[in-house]
Formats: C-alpha cells, sequence, structure tokens
C-alpha cells in the first residue's frame, strides 16, 4: 500500500494561494487510532510554496488555517507542531512520495476511518473532496473554523464540524458544533464532553465529529490542552 497520496493541489479557497491535501495511510497518534486499520488516516493541508513552521511564522499560514484565533499571529493556542509532522509531509511531497492515484487512494479508505485536517482546515479545499471522501470511507472526523465567512461552502458542514471558541460563536453557528474551553468554565446545554478526554475512547471508536447537522446529536466541548493552552483566554479576549 502507498504510504500517502496527493488528494488536491491547486489555489486555497480561504485566499488563493498554491495548497495540497494529502492523506497520509498511517499514524503514530494515539489519540485517533491503534496501529492497523483501526489507525485514522490523516490528511494534511499545506502551503505547497513554503514550509509550514515558515509559513506559520510569516502569517502565511492564513491559506490553510484562514484566520482560526488559535493561529500564532493570533491566540497562539494551536497545539499542531509545524516542524514536527506536517514540515515532514511537506517535505516528503517535495520528494515525490506520494502517489497521485486517487482511484486506488477510495479503494483503500473502504475500511478506513479519515481525520480530515490532521493541520490545516477542510475549507481551503472544496467541500466536494472531503464529501466524497466521506462518501468512501468508513467513517471520518474534522473541524472547520471557517463557518462564519462569508464565501464558506456550508456544504461543508455536512462532513465537518463547526469549530468555536466561545459561547457567542457557539450560538452564531446555528450548527452542531465542537468547542474549545477552559478547564474552569462549564458546559452549555446540548453540549458532550469529547470522550476521548472524558473515558479514553479513540476518535476512530467515537465518530461524533462526523458532521454539523443539527439531527445528528449534541455538540462537543473539550478542554483547551496542549503546551499553549495557558494562551487560551487571552486569545478569546483578543479575539472578542
Amino acid at each position: 500500500m502507498n504510504i500517502g497520496y496527493v488528494l488536491y493541489t491547486g489555489p486555497s479557497l480561504i485566499d488563493g494561494k498554491p495548497i495540497a491535501v494529502i492523506a497520509t495511510m498511517a499514524s503514530n497518534n494515539e489519540k485517533t487510532g491503534l496501529p492497523g486499520k483501526r489507525n485514522m488516516i490523516q490528511t494534511w493541508i499545506i502551503r505547497t510554496d513554503i514550509e509550514p513552521h515558515t509559513a506559520q511564522k510569516t502569517g502565511a499560514d492564513f491559506s490553510v488555517c484562514g484566520d482560526c484565533m488559535h493561529r500564532p499571529k493570533n491566540g497562539n493556542t494551536c497545539y499542531v507542531t509545524t516542524f514536527q509532522a506536517p514540515l515532514s509531509v511537506y517535505r516528503a511531497y517535495h520528494r515525490g512520495s506520494y502517489s497521485n492515484d486517487v482511484k486506488q487512494f477510495y479503494s483503500d479508505i473502504k475500511n478506513r476511518r479519515v481525520r480530515f485536517g490532521a493541520y490545516g482546515d477542510p475549507a481551503a479545499a472544496p467541500a466536494s473532496l472531503w464529501q466524497t471522501i466521506a462518501d468512501n470511507c468508513a467513517g471520518h472526523s474534522g473541524y472547520t473554523h471557517q463557518w462564519n465567512r462569508p464565501d464558506f461552502d456550508r456544504a461543508l458542514l455536512n462532513v465537518v464540524m463547526a469549530s468555536v471558541d466561545s459561547p457567542e460563536e457557539a450560538e452564531l453557528s446555528d450548527s452542531r458544533y465542537f468547542r474549545v474551553k477552559t478547564a474552569e468554565s462549564t458546559a452549555l446545554p446540548g453540549e458532550i464532553e469529547c470522550l476521548s478526554d472524558s473515558r479514553g475512547m479513540l476518535c476512530a471508536d467515537c465518530l461524533l465529529c462526523d458532521g454539523a447537522g443539527r439531527g445528528k446529536g449534541k455538540s462537543v466541548y473539550i478542554n483547551v490542552h496542549g503546551s499553549k493552552a495557558n494562551n487560551f483566554s487571552a486569545g478569546i479576549i483578543a479575539s472578542a
């Protein structure tokens, strides 16, 4: 089996800069699954012309993350370490390590589950891409911070959650959502805690975060985590 596939190359739907969507077929992420078929396939949305950690430092990550409050240029609470896995994916892409055989990819994911956006926001690529992946795989999860952009394609919410960072955004989203909060703040009506945090369940087994339709169940919250978690309250204030 191929180690990964290039699923999309073209302009970012956020700002028109060149991006790629790449799927890697194996992962060491313990939260999203165990080795083998229960391990979620990871998808990465990256700029093709600038290394991810450099893009983050210069603000060029806007092409793949939009104006997400967790970016270093904003609240600086993003848990993704871009000079690790995203950089490895970027360099492997430029070495030609990934296959362009998309038909084979869809065959390979028939019994697999897929994570939309291990790095980057799925809204940077066409909603039809993510819908096609969802239609061909055994399950998926994903999030978008771009739901409030005037040019946002709401068809994407069929397969990903609206990602929100405050009660006010939760109300504005008018959909199921995934909310980051501080450990001290209370849950909102209609929310359930991320089962990975509360029960140790693997994302590959849970799949609550498979789309924002109101009829699909409760919204999900998680307490902010990662090495930059202490920046979260400041980020909320800065974006208010």
